[in-house]
């Protein structure tokens, strides 16, 4: 089964937990045993498992690249001043793979499943697949 949903950011830097929305997929799709693919169809916006119970976590995600990948040095900031995002969202990368059992999705306690955009506020389309 393979569905898609849109989800819309409301910063330039965002991350945004998605794991109820996959959730709801992969109840739908009836699968008891095998995988969840979670990926994302744009180059600057990234899927990653991280913790779901302490914000500061994604804050600190989001802040560590901004540190790592500075903005406004980038060739391609001259097409359209997104260089530091495309480079973040490829160290991320732009999708997850999580087992399924017993028709749920097998995540650890604190774990979730996070979009993280570093070019919104913009309109991101994902795509999961459960087999």
């Amino acid at each position: 089964m393979q569905t898609e949903f849109h989800v819309r950011s409301q910063r330039k830097y965002e991350a945004l937990d998605i794991t109820a929305q996959v959730a709801a997929i992969v109840r739908e799709a009836n699968t008891a045993e095998g995988l969840c693919s979670v990926y994302i169809t744009h180059a600057t916006a990234a899927v990653v498992i991280n913790e779901n119970d302490d914000p500061n976590v994604c804050v600190d995600l989001l802040d560590a690249l901004d540190r790592m990948v500075p903005e406004g040095i980038w060739r391609h900031d001259r097409v359209d001043n997104n260089g530091a995002a495309h480079i973040k969202a490829a160290i991320l990368g732009p999708g997850e793979t999580i087992p399924v059992r017993a028709g749920k999705l097998v995540l650890g306690t604190w774990q979730a499943i996070m979009l993280v955009d570093f070019d919104g506020p913009r309109d991101r389309r994902v795509v999961v697949t459960v087999r």
